[in-house]
């Protein structure tokens, strides 16, 4: 069985990066660095964008598949497996990567996040998206966590309307304003 796993941290409107696409520092906060980082090292994988890989070093040498329209399907590179999800099927890489089944953390970026609520095939979408809101951190004109936030909608609909239900909120960090919310999947 696979379970895939999401991860973000956004600002009060559901941005997760700047104009230029990347993380600001408005977002850095240690106590969701520290979850964040844990629940990764609980990954069999870790499924990323290309601009995500770049800008983040790979120090704990997780197991990396890297989304990119760059990759000549599914490669493995020095760096990461490669992937390119419009000419090899997921379930085709959970095959040869993850045989017996696993758990899948996808740290981002938007690309990742939309291609797992709702692109992907079913059975192969979010079971899980751990999302972290800095309440009181605004990124102007910044890229929203989905597609469907840039386009004016908001993160918790967008997820609510595939299938993920919220979990009770908790704050994680009262001194910096951030909290947690986990959505599960719910069958429809």
């Amino acid at each position: 069985m696979i379970s895939i796993h999401g991860y973000a941290i956004v600002c009060r409107h559901d941005r997760i990066a700047d104009a230029n696409g990347a993380f600001p520092p408005v977002l850095m906060n240690e106590a969701d660095w520290a979850y964040f980082q844990a629940e990764l090292d609980r990954a069999d994988l870790c499924v990323l964008g290309s601009a995500s890989h770049r800008a983040t070093p790979n120090r704990a040498n997780r197991r990396r598949l890297v989304m990119s329209r760059g990759a000549e399907g599914f490669e493995q590179r020095e760096d990461a497996w490669w992937w390119a999800p419009e000419r090899v099927a997921f379930d085709e890489v959970c095959a040869r990567l993850l045989p017996d089944g696993g758990r899948i953390g996808v740290p981002g970026g938007q690309v990742a996040f939309d291609y797992f609520l709702h692109e992907s095939p079913p059975g192969l979408r979010f079971s899980e998206f751990h999302l972290s809101r800095a309440t009181r951190a605004a990124i102007p004109d910044g890229r929203g966590l989905l597609r469907g936030v840039d386009a004016g909608r908001d993160a918790d609909g967008l997820l609510r309307e595939y299938g993920l239900m919220p979990g009770a909120t908790r704050v994680i960090d009262a001194d910096a304003g951030v909290d947690l919310t986990v959505y599960m999947a719910h069958p429809r």
